[in-house]
């Protein structure tokens, strides 16, 4: 199984950038998928999560700027980012919470991270 993220970059504060992870391989089912981030000297925190059930969850941080997404038929969940600050600025990893065959357990699987920065 693997999880690819794309389509960071640089760009100037208030500016916007989109996010897609796909998981591909041998999947049975998901769960759970969202966004992390990790700045320089801190700790990976949530910024957003989808349930399966439909249940979306936002950090205070981002609320109302940022906006996440998923298409269950391409296995891809997207972050969309407006208004984006230099705080913003991190290594954004998307998380999958998926099980590969119909026995075995859900595990989370990370993708490689795609670092975001947010400067003029």
């Amino acid at each position: 199984v693997q999880l690819q993220a794309y389509g960071g970059g640089l760009v100037q504060p208030g500016g916007s950038l989109r996010l897609p992870c796909a998981a591909s391989g041998s999947i049975w089912g998901i769960n759970d998928m969202g966004w992390y981030r990790q700045a320089p000297g801190k700790q990976r925190e949530l910024v957003a999560i989808s349930t399966s059930g439909g249940r979306i969850v936002y950090a205070d941080s981002v609320k109302g700027r940022f906006t996440i997404s998923r298409d269950n038929a391409k296995n891809t969940v997207y972050l969309q980012m407006n208004s984006l600050k230099p705080e913003d600025t991190a290594v954004y990893y998307c998380s999958a919470d998926l099980k590969t065959t119909l026995l075995s357990a859900y595990a989370q699987y990370w993708g490689q991270g795609t670092q975001v920065t947010v400067s003029s």
